[in-house]
């Protein structure tokens, strides 16, 4: 398993690098893990027997980040038009269906989908697409990740005490520290890419940390919900395409909001 683990984390890295350098295809990568992501927890969904508008949800989902890439802006908030328009649709579709047994669910889920996984996920984009976005996305990606293979490092080797058994029995809380060290140390380290101070770098590293945990602990607590391990296999020894990118769920909204305002002012 953590032979596997090495062959896929490395062949990732070298996709990320690959891709990374042309802000199109960048945007065409996000664009095909928001794809998988959403047909992972559909799928996720269809087997705790929630009827989840899964193709629409797909579809809609996958025009998130392709508006980003083609710069396609109808009004300011464009993207809650989406969110509008998608509400909209799933309450004509289910007003088709013969009954109305487990329609607020089905509606809430695919809503809910299509904002947690694909216009968080998209931010990616937006972020590559800002001035310095390769110094910036690279930043983000190196300090989120750094807390991922610090916590699954740390806490392998020196784990004890469970962080939320009900969850993910295997997180401890030290491996969440030593995410976190991970992250503050790696921050610290992209300083030619944000130009901040050390203390700022610091705070920083431990917040995109925080975010990083909190959103491998959703997910955890989605497929605990599904009762299943992982979202996936499409990723030998590492499970699928949301397990690869749930920690970046919620840093990466957050670091856009944060760059827009204090950096690029």
């Amino acid at each position: 398993m953590f032979l596997r683990r090495i062959i896929t984390s490395s062949l990732l890295i070298l996709m990320i690098i690959a891709v990374i350098f042309l802000e199109w295809l960048c945007a065409l990568a996000v664009t095909l893990f928001i794809a998988l992501g959403l047909h992972e927890f559909f799928g996720m969904l269809d087997k705790k027997g929630v009827v989840v508008y899964r193709y629409f949800g797909t579809i809609l989902g996958v025009l998130i980040p392709l508006s980003i890439m083609f710069r396609f802006e109808l009004t300011k908030g464009w993207e809650f038009l989406f969110v509008v328009l998608a509400i909209l649709f799933l309450v004509l579709m289910q007003i088709k269906r013969r009954g109305s047994s487990g329609a607020i669910l089905g509606i809430s889920t695919t809503i809910f989908g299509i904002i947690y996984i694909s216009w968080f996920f998209s931010f990616l984009i937006k972020i590559r697409y800002l001035d310095a976005g390769l110094g910036l996305l690279s930043a983000l990606l190196l300090i989120t990740k750094s807390c991922d293979i610090g916590a699954y490092l740390i806490g392998s080797r020196f784990g004890k005490t469970p962080l939320a058994p009900n969850i993910s029995p295997h997180k401890t809380v030290e491996g969440s520290i030593g995410g976190t060290i991970f992250s503050v140390l790696v921050a610290l380290a992209c300083a030619p890419f944000l130009g901040l101070n050390l203390m700022h770098l610091a705070i920083l590293g431990f917040a995109i940390s925080i975010l990083a945990q909190l959103g491998d602990l959703s997910e955890s607590l989605i497929k605990r919900d599904c009762n299943i391990k992982d979202s996936g296999s499409i990723f030998p020894g590492m499970g699928g395409a949301l397990d690869q990118i749930d920690s970046l769920l919620f840093t990466a909204p957050a670091f856009y909001f944060y760059v827009t305002a204090i950096l690029q002012k």
